[in-house]
């Protein structure tokens, strides 16, 4: 099996085909995105930490915490503690994507693809290469991120000669590349970027703004505090007009409130955002071509989520740019669909047509979660991997809906089973659930406890019965009516489920935490977390979001005193204290 790895500046992904199907892999907390961090532990016996955890240590020890090392690609510049390599440090994050492939498939994964900015010269991609190898893995491909990107739109299935604009707006890195289709290969006509320009610089900038509304520079640990704050609130602010940014004690004794409209973010992000307009324009007269020859205009990179982006690409290109993909994992799902096409599981196919309205899954809470987005071509599959909510669940019911409603109960259903496995703890299941619709419109669901090796499938008759243009309409319209309330309320399910986990674990932690924690802070956290029961009560949305997201930086010093607590244990029975 050949696994299809992002590795990307800020985040990074890893996918695989399995029975047909490419599907991006989860770690144990239900995310596809591996944040592209790596910290190292004060005790130097202890191995990194990688991913969310080392994340958080950033916070706590900013100064052996390291992120964006994708920017340091084949220097021979040594960072970090221990001083390594940049692709010492990459082979650490990819050890820990497959490490949780390994887990995820039940089986070794030995041979990758993995992508790279068109623009990467042969020392990068060297390293890039060796990251790999130094991870345990045999290198298949180095492919180019715009192409990994054009197979996930699937625009290998355009007509002859098609001219597409992939612009590529990541954490740290800003590239964009002219491709050419021509019996389905890519040719890159041209490529221009800038390896210092990303969503990094945009955090950098709102952080500096909002240091000077402090009127102190802030201590280091605050300031990781404040940075990640910052990072939230630009989050917030693509699918919202404000948000109150909030960090209680942040600096000691200082709190911060403050609200942010999305205004005043564009105005820090639009000199930064504009860098890109002079790269785009080069890259078309370096493929000599203008606006009107480009037939589309494909978004890739979490930074691409920001409303400003869209209307700036659109200005630089004449067209709105299609963003019917997953900006995030567009680039992890066309390495594994070409790590399919490499181990021959997967082939090349024609547009035929496309899917009406977004076909999803009913998820814990009553959310709908997408699975194939609206409009795209088919054939097409797609997957994703799911765990048991609850403790001891015997079994998980495949609720199969169609719409573009946030709320399951506002969406179509177009059929159900259930797919049994051994009870267990929470998280213990896992269960594949992957969408194919053929050249014909027909759906076929496949759900497989991986464990068992057991498969339910579903075979819907047509993704389109009864559904007319004007009920497509119908269901679009009422997605843009509703979508303030929608989003309301699934900001609220989402923000109770993690409260309603959070909470009883708090108060474990408290007690065995004991004088660890001193009073000050002891009351600190008892308070937020009150304000979090008092929340989940009144059915607000932002106060539950806001009460969440305060509980979390008030525990950060807590769940530090238990890590250390449970170290000590640990070196204390191994006799090393």
């Amino acid at each position: 099996m050949i696994c299809g790895i992002d590795l990307g500046t800020t985040n990074s992904l890893l996918g695989v085909v399995e029975a047909g199907f490419p599907i991006l892999l989860a770690d144990e907390s239900g995310s596809r995105l591996t944040p592209s961090a790596v910290s190292f532990p004060q005790d130097e016996a202890a191995p990194p930490l990688v991913g969310t955890p080392a994340l958080r240590q950033r916070i706590i020890h900013p100064e052996l915490t390291l992120t964006s090392i994708k920017r340091l690609m084949g220097q021979t510049t040594r960072v970090g503690p221990k001083h390594n390599l940049p692709e010492e440090i990459s082979a650490l994050i990819l050890g820990h994507l497959k490490k949780m492939g390994e887990a995820a498939m039940g089986q070794p994964l030995t041979r990758a693809v993995i992508t790279v900015p068109a623009y990467f010269n042969d020392s990068q991609r060297a390293a890039t290469k060796r990251a790999g190898e130094l991870a345990g893995f045999t290198i298949e491909r180095i492919l180019n991120e715009p192409t990994a990107a054009a197979l996930a739109y699937g625009l290998d299935k355009l007509d002859e000669r098609s001219k597409i604009a992939v612009y590529d707006l990541g954490g740290g890195t800003f590239d964009i590349s002219i491709l050419e289709m021509r019996a389905g290969v890519f040719e890159v006509l041209s490529t221009t970027g800038d390896t210092r320009l990303g969503g990094d610089d945009i955090d950098q900038a709102l952080l500096d703004a909002l240091i000077l509304q402090t009127g102190t520079p802030p201590s280091p640990a605050a300031r990781a505090r404040l940075w990640e704050a910052a990072i939230a609130a630009k989050h917030a602010l693509s699918s919202s007009d404000s948000h109150l940014l909030t960090l209680p004690f942040f600096d000691g004794t200082r709190s911060l409130e403050v609200s942010l409209t999305r205004t005043q973010l564009e105005a820090v992000a639009r000199p930064i955002i504009e860098k890109t307009r002079t790269h785009c324009q080069r890259a078309l007269a370096d493929a000599r071509l203008t606006p009107a020859d480009i037939h589309q205009v494909i978004l890739v990179g979490g930074s691409t989520r920001m409303p400003l982006v869209h209307q700036i690409v659109a200005d630089i290109f004449g067209q709105p740019p299609n963003t019917s993909q997953h900006p995030d994992e567009a680039v992890a799902m066309g390495a594994t669909i070409q790590a399919g096409i490499l181990e021959g599981s997967l082939r090349q196919i024609l547009l035929l047509d496309v899917t009406p309205l977004s076909l999803g899954l009913e998820t814990f809470g009553g959310l709908m979660n997408v699975i194939i987005p609206r409009n795209t071509t088919i054939p097409c599959k797609a997957g994703e991997m799911f765990t048991n909510a609850v403790p001891n669940q015997p079994s998980m019911l495949v609720r199969v809906l169609q719409g573009e409603r946030e709320m399951a109960r506002d969406n179509w259903e177009l059929g159900q089973f259930a797919i049994e496995f051994d009870p267990g703890p929470k998280g213990s299941a896992r269960v594949g659930v992957q969408f194919e619709i053929d050249q014909n419109g027909l759906l076929r669901v496949l759900a497989r406890n991986t464990l068992t090796q057991t498969d339910r499938v579903l075979e819907i008759a047509s993704t389109a019965v009864d559904v007319t243009d004007e009920r497509v309409e119908s269901m679009v319209s009422e997605s843009v009516a509703y979508a303030i309330e929608d989003m309301r309320e699934r900001i609220f399910v989402e923000a109770s489920h993690k409260a309603n986990e959070l909470l009883p674990a708090l108060d474990m932690a408290l007690a065995q935490a004991g004088s660890l924690i001193p009073p000050d802070d002891r009351e600190r956290i008892e308070a937020a977390a009150a304000e979090t029961r008092a929340a989940l009560i009144t059915g607000e949305a932002a106060r539950l979001k806001a009460a969440v997201t305060a509980l979390d930086h008030a525990t950060e010093q807590l769940a530090a005193a238990i890590v250390e607590q449970a170290m000590e244990a640990s070196l204390h029975r191994r006799g090393l204290l």
